[in-house]
Parts: structure tokens; sequence; C-alpha cells
């Protein structure tokens, strides 16, 4: 019977962290968008109006940290900030996770069999860290480029060789998040309705279900 009475979808986004992703995503495509047309000689003689370019570059680059600083400030980022926690947090299976894509096919089946995630995967783990973290560089970078009158010429020139290295690295990795979305679809219209099946759960995040499970089964007890 309580089977039966099960939810068939679960919450895995709330509106706050949804609408932050994709705000923040338009930042990112918006960047990437100005940041290649400033680099790219055919694309800037295409454009033009690049004193346009570069304000919109700026203020985006300047933008991107602000949704999160809004959401993570109040009671309303409560999911938000739970999320951020388990990003940060690694278990025993993420590390089998990993072990596992270096097996030949048969035992990265069997071992990714006994592994059971949380709510997010050892890549999008590594995927998160990464873009903070750049994000923050690239951030210091653009404004040592921008307003430069105070910073040494050595500081200038790596502050350039950094922002452009970092950013194409920054792109690839955007490709291959888009790629990874687009080949599961059930995790891309979580993003956008914020639900998700139990059976996606189940096949995808077992220690994630069995944590949500617990949460029902404490609030139930006397």
């Amino acid at each position: 019977m309580a089977a039966t009475t099960r939810p068939r979808e679960l919450t895995r986004f709330d509106q706050v962290e949804r609408v932050v992703h994709w705000i923040n995503a338009a930042l990112f495509m918006t960047l990437v968008a100005t940041g290649a047309i400033l680099y790219l000689d055919a694309l800037q003689r295409l454009v033009g109006r690049r004193a346009l370019i570069e304000d919109i570059h700026l203020a985006s680059g300047l933008a991107l940290p602000v949704p999160f600083a809004a959401a993570l400030a109040g009671r309303w980022g409560a999911g938000l900030r739970r999320d951020l926690r388990r990003f940060n947090r690694w278990t025993r299976h993420d590390i089998l996770w990993f072990r596992s894509l270096f097996k030949d096919r048969a035992n990265r089946a069997a071992l990714q069999n006994l592994v059971q995630l949380g709510k997010f995967n050892p890549g999008q783990k590594l995927n998160a860290a990464f873009i903070a973290g750049a994000g923050l560089v690239m951030l210091g970078t653009g404004v040592i480029m921008k307003w430069y009158h105070p910073w040494p010429l050595s500081w200038r020139t790596g502050a350039t060789f950094v922002h452009d290295w970092l950013a194409l690295s920054i792109g690839v990795v955007i490709i291959g998040h888009v790629g990874m979305a687009l080949r599961d679809p059930d995790a891309l219209r979580a993003m956008w309705s914020g639900r998700i099946s139990r059976r996606w759960a189940e096949s995808h995040a077992p220690a994630w279900l069995a944590e949500q499970a617990d949460e029902v089964n404490a609030l139930h007890q006397p």
C-alpha cells in the first residue's frame, strides 16, 4: 500500500535554483558570444560597433555573480545553499564512479552497478567547481584588463593571457555541458519544470532518492 502511494515525481530544483541557472546561462552565452566577436577579426568586421560589444561583455561579466548573491542572501535560497553543500561533498561512491571510467566496458558496467550516486554525479560536481573557480578568475582578470592603470605591465600581460585561454576552456566545458544535457532529456526538463521522475532517480541518483525517503519518514515520525 505504501509503495502505491509514493509520488511518481520528485522536486529536483526549486524555482529560485531554476531562475538562477537560466539567468546565469544567458549571461554566460552573452559573454561567449561577445568575447568571440571581440577576439575574432572576421566576426568583429561582420558585427562592427566594437565599443558597444565591449560594454555588453563588461556588463555581463560584472552581473554574473549577482543572481547567485541575491539567491543566497535570504531564506528563499535554502535549496540552492543545500545543493552547494552537495557539490562540495564527495563520497566513496563518487571515487568508484571515477575509477569505472578507466575500466573496460564489462568491468565498467559491473562497477557502476555498485555505485550509489547522490543528487549530482561526480562529473557535475567537477563542472560546477570549474565554472565557479574559472568565473572568479575571469572576473579578476577582466577587471585588470579594463581598469589597467593601477596594475604593472606584467600583471596586465598575464591577465590578458589567462583571460583568453581560460575563456577558450570555458567554451569547451559549456559545449560539453550542453551536449550532456541534450543526452538526458529528463534531467533537462527538470531544469525547466523542477520535477524529475522517480524512475530517473532510481537509475541515476539512488542515494538522493533514499535521502528523500528518509526526510519524508522523519516528518511523519511522532
